[in-house]
């Protein structure tokens, strides 16, 4: 199904930077619920809040549901991008790994992403490998003073934010490849219920713990509605316009971002490092993103081609009888 009329009006630079500041929300919003909630219950509540959402949104409008294989796609991408990914990291966080070593590992997504992309004939062009760099770059300077020492943290924490890397940079190209041709509101449904399914038995072991105070409501809804909803919506809207590459690039942005939202919502300090890494990743981003233009220009001033009839208008073909026959 094609994208709605308003998102194919919206400009791609003015959804990218939506999409950039309601993900980057969802740090300090995480931060803040896991306070309140065991790790993974607050998962399931999460996906399985949006889920239903999601699903009561497709009911009310008569939107087509994914069968068959498109379904399947649906579900594996849910397993990728929502359940591995998120479990993955937040086992990360429970075993002791530092916030910071996470997010720099993660800032690497879009350049696994474009090496993924490249076994599947997707293009990188060289500009947009100085976008990588810079973007990472961005990232290291921004989330670099986070980074404390090793705190003992066992290898199988480690192996989980690997994991968790690998899991969104391979959700995010399958979507691209074979999950964007459904109705946004029944894909993500599908996508949502299918993830708190998979950490159910997770959040059973934690025994559901929560508590129920205004602050831990409010941040779970926060996390539904600003990132599961918003954020996630805006993400499939991007897969589905633009190339893998430029899409994963705005990934960049997300530790930068997040530290000026700290600065301004949490209070963290907003150093020298983390401004040049906000700098930093933005250029990158901006050389990652930038429209690629096949010579336009070179091909009206080019020589001639060596084969005019595979370039040029054919030639009227000869008749094989006189005027006026047709």
């Amino acid at each position: 199904m094609s994208t709605t009329p308003f998102s194919t009006r919206v400009p791609a630079g003015i959804l990218g930077a939506a999409f950039v500041l309601l993900w980057s929300t969802g740090y300090p919003a995480a931060r803040i619920a896991l306070d309140h909630f065991a790790p993974f219950t607050l998962l399931v509540a999460r996906f399985g809040g949006a889920g239903l959402i999601y699903a009561a949104l497709a009911l009310s409008r008569g939107a087509a549901w994914p069968r068959g294989r498109a379904a399947l796609h649906s579900a594996v991408v849910g397993s990728l991008s929502l359940a591995l990914q998120f479990g993955a990291l937040y086992l990360a966080v429970v075993l002791g790994v530092n916030v910071g070593m996470i997010a720099l590992v993660i800032g690497t997504m879009p350049i696994v992403t474009a090496l993924m992309g490249m076994l599947f004939g997707e293009e990188v062009r060289p500009l947009q490998w100085l976008g990588f760099a810079f973007g990472f770059g961005g990232v290291a300077l921004a989330v670099g003073e986070g980074i404390g020492p090793v705190n003992g943290a066992a290898p199988l924490a480690y192996l989980a934010v690997l994991i968790g890397l690998l899991a969104i940079s391979a959700g995010t190209l399958y979507q691209k490849r074979l999950g964007s041709d459904v109705d946004l509101r029944s894909g993500l449904a599908l996508q949502h219920l299918v993830a708190a399914l998979l950490l159910l038995p997770l959040a059973v072991h934690e025994g559901f713990r929560f508590d129920a105070a205004v602050t831990s409501l409010a941040s779970l809804g926060w996390v539904i509605a600003i990132n599961s909803i918003s954020a996630f919506g805006l993400f499939f809207v991007l897969l589905r316009r633009g190339a893998v590459s430029q899409v994963a690039a705005l990934f960049f942005l997300m530790p930068p971002v997040t530290a000026l939202i700290d600065y301004l919502v949490l209070g963290d300090r907003l150093t020298v490092l983390k401004v040049a890494g906000i700098a930093a990743a933005a250029f990158g981003v901006y050389l990652a993103t930038r429209p690629h233009h096949r010579g336009a220009v070179a091909s009206t001033t080019a020589r001639p081609a060596r084969h005019p009839a595979l370039s040029a208008p054919p030639s009227a073909i000869p008749r094989s009888c006189p005027e006026p026959c047709k």
